[in-house]
């Protein structure tokens, strides 16, 4: 099967580990390393696509600061790293893409942010907003507060989280290999890069390896464990090395990795999951004009609400029905019960004046609905 393009792609979601990013003998980033990277992204960014980081780096920052020894640290002590050392990484992000012009926003998430339903959204949102001001995400796992209970353990699984939360439809690891290999490349000189993976089977959860470097704390192995969730999620991955400046720029231009092939799209699998896959706790009842407005592709305002039956949170997956009772669609409601009673019914002015925030004008955005035929 031939390999994707760079250029196919419109929100992609990039994954830069501790090892790539700090260099462990001086205990800095690699300025000019990340300057290059920087260039490619303000490039893709240049030309419409939305573009996410996925940064490791701030337990090394932080020891780096501290100047701590060499060797393993206790749970404690690498989450007061990663407080010293998550100041140390966004503002190393913000003025590598400020010197593009280009806004940086630092989320950092644990695994409940996006297993629960209601931080998902949250998060979500965040992502969406900033996406939506043309300014670049920098996630990273919040290791100032994750216990070995809610961590995910290694970056390139937290991308591929990310990667689906955002509806990217492009993930990209880069990594210290150029690419997954039949073989392990340094004990095997005869080792193929495998330039395709159309689906993740037993035989290439087998050639996966672990991770070699101390500042990483994963390997090949959990990178195809990442590209399982993401590929599964709709979106598309691929392993590239980003031991070479300008990565993405080499990337773009066919260089060496190896793409993760997904048979769905971002948008369609989370409709999927959310029509299928998750129990309604409630119902709206829309009006006919709501009706016609969500068949043509709009969100679903409380001005169409009629009536509100079930108790259900912010988040919750509900059932709607137009005024015969057929029907109309599945989402995931913006508000809980209480707040919807309150305001179905209601024109948007009325909506803020009634919460006296701002809020979300849509009940259900439409990036939320599935609509039946």
């Amino acid at each position: 099967m031939a390999s994707p393009e760079l250029s196919q792609f419109r929100r992609i979601v990039v994954k830069v580990g501790s090892a790539l990013l700090v260099d462990s003998d001086r205990g800095e980033v690699r300025a000019s390393w990340l300057a290059a990277l920087a260039d490619d992204m303000a490039k893709l960014h240049k030309e419409g696509r939305d573009v996410l980081v996925v940064s490791s780096g701030s337990i090394a920052l932080g020891r780096s600061r501290l100047k701590l020894p060499r060797g393993p640290l206790k749970l404690e002590e690498s989450q007061a790293a990663a407080a010293v050392g998550q100041i140390a990484l966004a503002r190393i992000w913000s003025e590598v893409l400020g010197a593009h012009d280009i806004g940086a926003g630092q989320i950092l998430v644990t695994l409940q942010d996006t297993e629960e339903r209601r931080r998902y959204l949250n998060a979500r949102s965040t992502i969406g907003k900033l996406l939506e001001w043309r300014a670049i995400p920098v996630i990273n796992e919040n290791d100032t507060v994750a216990t070995a209970e809610i961590r995910y353990g290694d970056n390139d699984r937290l991308a591929a989280r990310v990667a689906t939360m955002a509806s990217a439809d492009l993930l990209v690891l880069l990594s210290d290999i150029d690419g997954l290999y039949d073989a392990p490349p340094k004990n095997n000189p005869n080792a193929k890069l495998i330039p395709v993976v159309d689906s993740i089977s037993s035989e290439i959860e087998a050639v996966a390896g672990d991770a070699e470097s101390e500042l990483s704390r994963g390997g090949m192995r959990t990178k195809v464990e990442a590209a399982k969730i993401a590929t599964t999620g709709g979106t598309h991955m691929l392993i590239a090395s980003g031991k070479i400046e300008h990565p993405l720029q080499a990337i773009a231009n066919g260089g060496r990795c190896t793409w993760f092939l997904t048979p769905a799209n971002p948008i369609t699998s989370r409709k999927r999951w959310i029509a299928g896959t998750l129990e309604p706790k409630g119902t709206l009842t829309i009006d006919a004009g709501a009706v016609t407005a969500l068949r043509a592709g709009a969100s679903l305002l409380p001005a169409g609400v009629i009536k509100i039956e079930g108790q259900f949170a912010r988040g919750d997956a509900v059932i709607v029905r137009g005024p015969d009772t057929s029907e109309v669609g599945r989402g995931l409601i913006a508000y809980d019960t209480e707040v919807a009673e309150k305001i179905k019914g209601r024109s948007s002015p009325d909506v803020m004046a009634i919460l006296g925030i701002s809020g979300r004008s849509e009940m259900i955005h439409r990036d939320d609905l599935v609509v039946g035929g």
